[in-house]
């Protein structure tokens, strides 16, 4: 039985980068064998079982074989014969298609050495064309890797056109296309990932909301093609958060648009995609909302608490400081020599008075509390404005 470190790891590593996670491939055992080691199995589909330390993932080494449309329609085959070169040629790319045995030595059989040093996302076989998640995968590794110079390959690019062509992206489920949407947000430039999925066909069909935003047609050099996306190319420099970035992609999305993005259209891009509540609340608001927060220096204390009062600030104050945060990126989309945005400051100082305020209560019930309470958060914000 022989152990190796392999996939994103390795990759990691050879560029310097943090470890996060580790994953490791064991060729020659059976499942009993590990069963018998203390190990944990995992896998329902696949032969993965759980260190009884570390509680690492370890795979036996395996095979796959289609069987059906999309990402589910595989066979596996794993037995103690198939080798590390048969178990790295399955997966997506090459640069994750490398291996370390025990004693520290590159196991690199498909060349993602050579494709990690000149910056290239290549797909390591033809079977790159069985899973429409790679798809996503390369688009995704594209923007987290775009500050190191990656770009895709012009093979890999024409592979997953065919697959969009194909139709093997309409096998993708929303919760799948979400979650790497997710990740990819987290990226260092998140607009990367639209622009290699508008380079290769698949933005009109996951993301057609994102189609209007297209500068040019779709480019053919490195499978990009050119989208506008100020507001989320902004965020990234503001705060690493994914929920403020969606916001920023939907500001982007109501900004590019001939008739702008209504709640409606909100909604139904949000249940498409089954978008997570936190997300799809604070993109709301920044719809709704943010034009008026722009023009807050000129509005009365009693806009600016009806402003607060939407926002659900004095209920969920850690909300003001994300929406601002959406807000300033607009701001700074627009000019980005920019450093400041007032209407934070005065928004954060508005609730901070109106969130003071004590009223008297005394011999007061139902609404004349709740109008005493108006009464004085705007006096106390009138003062702020003095």
């Amino acid at each position: 039985m022989e152990v190796y470190l392999v996939g994103g790891a390795v990759r990691d590593k050879l560029l310097g980068l943090p470890v996060r996670e580790r994953d490791w491939v064991v060729v020659g055992a059976t499942p009993q064998q590990l069963l018998d080691l203390g190990y944990t199995a995992v896998g329902k589909d696949f032969p993965v079982f759980l260190h009884p330390q570390t509680r690492e993932e370890y795979a036996l080494a395996r095979t796959e074989r289609k069987t059906a449309p999309g990402y589910t329609g595989f066979a596996v085959h794993a037995d103690p014969g198939i080798t590390l070169e048969e178990d790295l040629l399955r997966r997506d790319l090459t640069i994750n298609a490398m291996a370390e045995s025990s004693d520290g030595r590159l196991i690199d059989p498909y060349g993602g050495r050579n494709d990690l040093d000149n910056g290239l996302l290549r797909h390591v076989s033809p079977a790159f064309a069985e899973d429409p998640v790679r798809i996503l995968r390369v688009a995704r590794f594209a923007a987290c890797l775009a500050r190191h110079g990656f770009h895709v390959a012009h093979g890999t690019n024409k592979l997953m056109q065919e697959m969009v062509d194909n139709g093997e992206v309409d096998h993708l489920v929303p919760e799948r296309v979400w979650a790497e949407l997710n990740k990819a947000l987290d990226c260092d430039m998140p607009a990367k990932y639209f622009s290699v999925l508008a380079g290769c066909g698949a933005l009109g069909k996951l993301f057609p909301e994102l189609a209007g935003l297209l500068e040019d047609a779709p480019a053919s050099t490195h499978g990009q093609a050119r989208l506008l996306l100020p507001v989320l190319d902004s965020a990234t420099t503001i705060r690493r958060d994914v929920t403020i970035r969606f916001a920023a992609l939907v500001c982007d999305i109501d900004n590019g648009g001939t008739d702008g993005f209504s709640m409606a259209g909100l909604d139904a891009f949000c249940t498409r995609l089954r978008v997570p509540n936190h997300c799809r609340d604070l993109a709301g608001m920044a719809l709704q909302h943010r034009a008026q927060t722009h023009r807050s220096a000129g509005l009365s204390a009693t806009e600016l608490l009806d402003l607060l009062t939407s926002l659900d600030a004095f209920r969920r104050g850690e909300r003001l400081a994300d929406f601002i945060a959406v807000c300033a990126a607009e701001a700074h989309s627009t000019d980005p020599a920019s450093h400041d945005y007032p209407p934070a400051d005065l928004l954060e100082r508005a609730w901070q008075a109106a969130a003071a305020a004590k009223p008297d209560t005394h011999g007061k019930s139902g609404p004349e509390i709740g109008d005493a309470l108006r009464t004085q958060r705007i006096a106390a914000i009138e003062e702020i404005l003095m």
